[in-house]
C-alpha cells in the first residue's frame, strides 16, 4: 500500500475510537482515550528513529495502567471511594503487569519481534501500528473505564462476583499456558518443534483463550454499572476476540505454523485433534 493509505487508516482508527469514547457519554473516558493515542504517538518517534519494536508491548502495558488509574483517581476525587472500582482496577493491573513483563522479557531474550521486521522500516506503516496500539488499549479497556468513571462506580452483586470468578479462570489459563510454552522452549531439542502438551493438547492457542475469557469477565464485572449509551462500551470483549483471533494473534501464528510445520504429518494430526481455540475436554 502507498504511504497515504496507512495515514488514512491511522486517522480512521483514531476517529472511530474517539467516536466510541464520545458515545459512552463520559468526559473522563474521552480524555483517557485521547491520552492513549498521544502516548502511542510520542513513543513512536524514538521507536522509528532507532528502528526498534522492543518497547512496543511495554508501552501498551503502560497505557493500560495509566488509563485505568487515571480514571480511578479522578473518579475517586469526584465521587469518593468505591471498593468495586478498586477491585476492577487491581484485576486489570495484575494482568497488565504480568503479561507486560512476560512479553518484555521474551522480546529481549529473542532479540526481536518478527512481526515488525518489514513494518518498522516504513514510517507510515509503523505509525499505523503504533496508532492501532492506542486503539487496541482503548477499546479493550473502555468497558472497565466507563464503569469506573460512573458516578456510582462498579456495582458489587452476583453478576460482579461471577465476573471476578471468570477473570481468575481466564487469568489462570493464560499464565499456565505461557509457563508451559516457556518451559517447552527452554529445552534445546524443542527449538524448532511445536508444543502439544499440557493445555496445548486441549487448544492450539490456550494463552489467547485465557485472555479472551478474562476480558469477557471484565465486561461482566462492569455490566451492572452501565446504562443508556454506555452499553456501547460492551464492544470491549467483542473487539478483543476479533483482534486476537482474526488480526494480530491466532491468524498470524496459524499462518506461521502452517509455513513451518504444515508439511509434517505430526502437525497435521495435531491440528485435526486439537481445536484452534476453545478446549477439547475429552
Amino acid at each position: 500500500m502507498k504511504w497515504y493509505s496507512y495515514v488514512f487508516l491511522s486517522l480512521l482508527a483514531f476517529f472511530l475510537t474517539m467516536g466510541i469514547a464520545y458515545a459512552v457519554g463520559s468526559r473522563l473516558v474521552f480524555i483517557a482515550v485521547l491520552l492513549a493515542f498521544l502516548i502511542s504517538w510520542i513513543a513512536y518517534i524514538p521507536a522509528y528513529i532507532f528502528q526498534t519494536e522492543k518497547f512496543y508491548d511495554l508501552t501498551g502495558s503502560i497505557k493500560y495502567l495509566f488509563l485505568t488509574w487515571f480514571i480511578y483517581v479522578l473518579s475517586y476525587e469526584l465521587y469518593g471511594f468505591n471498593i468495586g472500582n478498586l477491585i476492577l482496577a487491581t484485576l486489570i493491573s495484575i494482568w497488565t503487569i504480568r503479561l507486560g513483563s512476560f512479553l518484555f522479557m521474551r522480546i529481549h531474550k529473542d532479540g526481536e519481534d518478527k512481526r515488525f521486521r518489514t513494518i518498522k522500516t516504513s514510517a507510515s506503516q509503523f505509525f499505523l501500528t503504533w496508532t492501532l496500539s492506542g486503539m487496541w488499549v482503548s477499546l479493550c479497556s473502555i468497558c472497565a473505564l466507563t464503569a469506573i468513571a460512573n458516578p456510582f462506580g462498579v456495582t458489587l452483586n452476583l453478576v460482579t462476583y461471577i465476573g471476578i470468578g471468570l477473570f481468575l479462570l481466564g487469568f489462570g489459563i493464560e499464565v499456565i499456558a505461557d509457563k508451559q510454552k516457556t518451559a517447552f522452549r527452554s529445552i534445546i531439542e524443542n527449538k524448532n518443534a511445536f508444543i502439544t502438551s499440557g493445555l496445548w493438547s486441549k487448544s492450539r492457542h490456550p494463552n489467547y483463550l485465557g485472555e479472551i475469557i478474562l476480558w469477557f469477565a471484565i465486561a461482566v464485572i462492569s455490566f451492572s454499572s452501565l446504562s443508556g449509551t454506555q452499553y456501547i462500551a460492551l464492544i470491549s470483549p467483542i473487539f478483543t476476540y476479533l483482534l486476537l483471533v482474526y488480526v494480530s494473534g491466532v491468524r498470524m501464528l496459524e499462518d506461521r505454523a502452517n509455513k513451518k510445520w504444515g508439511n509434517l504429518i505430526e502437525y497435521q494430526d495435531y491440528k485435526k485433534k486439537t481445536p484452534i481455540l476453545f478446549f477439547k475436554i475429552f
